[in-house]
């Protein structure tokens, strides 16, 4: 069978060597007709009682790494509201980018349309400088977020809800944290997220992170949520809407199983990063899908583009420090030579596979040898290269394809 990733990796691998081929569903995608119905019921039904007295509100939305319809729901939000008598001039647009880069004018009227780039007030969110203290959880996370949100009397969240390493799932909650918070309290989050093994949180909406998640998300203000459920290649399957913790439940449930994919485990896995292809920091999603089905001492060979490198915002200390196991990592924070407990996380999540678990092999037109070297992968020119050198390293095992790895869930019986 010829297997093949992207325009950059193909290999013929025996059919009676390819254990199983894991992809999310397709073909269950509704149309823009249907979608801006839905929407338009669910926003009279649940968000016209919620708009009197209102006078500015906060729409938070996603960035150009998420797949959400964006500029499909932000023109029936405007019209809607604008019937209570909140125009155009009065709200304002908060890209929840967390600690990504800002983005592109193209990028923009890509996500959000040209009409709503040109005539509403678009910010992006610096977690640097743009927040401020409100409070901390019950646990003591003190929930530093965005400014913007004293500044306005309704705050609307818009996102999609997929599997995700860190949080369970993407959407509720998440657009503000870590969407909007600052670097101490996502650090916070995602540090408690690392303590736990992948299959303990990716695809399991009742988790230790997601309560102080939503519990950030109450504290910051959050009345209202639209989120989306798209399938693989990003075309929206069923839109949620409503009081933002029971709707983000409701839309996590029907995504777990409409991502879930049954499966087994293989010592070898092969898997792309689609959709989160831009960079290793993203791209990282595929290792976490591929854990779930990698069995101890295998090896997982990561397909991804990449085409900015290791990381915008923190690929400098990732090449510092290298993905590690997170005994070792633990090290380096408790002894003070890591205090960006973001990027401490983000090198457990990766090293718990490719590290405590098995080796990472990598091929990818954005990542340099020695770069990957230095990371802790071992890299490779083509695909059958990649193969040749896992087989080296764990035998002549059967082969798990995982395809759409940035979302995939496979689920091991």
């Amino acid at each position: 069978m010829k297997v093949k990733y992207y325009d950059f990796a193909e290999a013929m691998i025996p059919d009676e060597r390819i254990k199983a081929i894991l992809e999310p569903p397709h073909g269950q995608q509704i149309n823009r007709e249907t979608f801006e119905r839905d929407l338009h019921r669910l926003l009279e039904e649940k968000l016209a009682s919620k708009l009197s007295g209102v006078k500015n509100l906060l729409i938070l939305v996603d960035d150009v790494t998420r797949q959400t319809p964006t500029s499909w729901i932000l023109p029936i939000v405007l019209d809607h509201v604008a019937r209570f008598g909140i125009p155009r001039e009065k709200v304002d647009i908060l890209v929840a980018t967390g600690t990504h880069r800002p983005m592109s004018l193209k990028e923009q009227i890509e996500k959000y349309g040209e009409s709503i780039v040109n005539t509403v007030n678009i910010k992006f969110h610096d977690y640097k400088n743009d927040v401020v203290n409100i409070g901390n959880t019950r646990s003591g996370i003190p929930v530093m977020v965005n400014k913007l949100v004293l500044e306005h009397d309704f705050i609307m969240g818009v996102g999609s809800v997929i599997p995700h390493r860190v949080a369970g799932f993407s959407g509720g909650g998440k657009i503000v944290q870590p969407g909007i918070s600052g670097e101490k309290t996502t650090g916070l989050t995602h540090w408690l997220s690392a303590k736990y093994e992948g299959r303990e949180i990716l695809g399991k909406a009742d988790n230790p992170v997601r309560k102080e998640i939503e519990e950030i998300a109450e504290f910051a203000g959050l009345d209202f949520i639209i989120n989306v459920v798209p399938d693989g290649q990003g075309n929206p399957v069923k839109v949620f809407a409503g009081e933002p913790k029971p709707t983000f439940y409701e839309a996590a449930q029907f995504s777990r199983e409409y991502f879930s994919v049954k499966s087994t485990k293989s010592k070898i896995v092969i898997t792309d990063s689609f959709p989160a292809d831009l960079e290793l920091w993203q791209a990282a999603k595929g290792v976490y899908s591929g854990d779930l089905v990698l069995d101890e001492g295998g090896a997982l060979i990561l397909v991804t583009p990449c085409p900015e490198g290791v990381g915008v915002e923190f690929g400098n200390l990732v090449q510092r420090y290298g993905y590690k196991g997170y005994e070792d990592v633990k090290e380096l924070v408790e002894s003070g030579e890591l205090d960006n407990l973001i990027v401490a996380a983000h090198l457990v999540h990766v090293g718990r596979v490719i590290k405590d678990k098995g080796v990472g092999i990598i091929l990818s037109p954005g990542i340099e040898a020695e770069v990957a070297k230095k990371i802790g992968f071992i890299p490779a020119n083509n695909l059958k290269e990649a193969l040749d050198i896992a087989e080296s390293l764990v035998g002549e095992d059967d082969v798990i394809l995982c395809k759409c790895g940035g979302e995939l869930l496979p689920i091991v019986d």
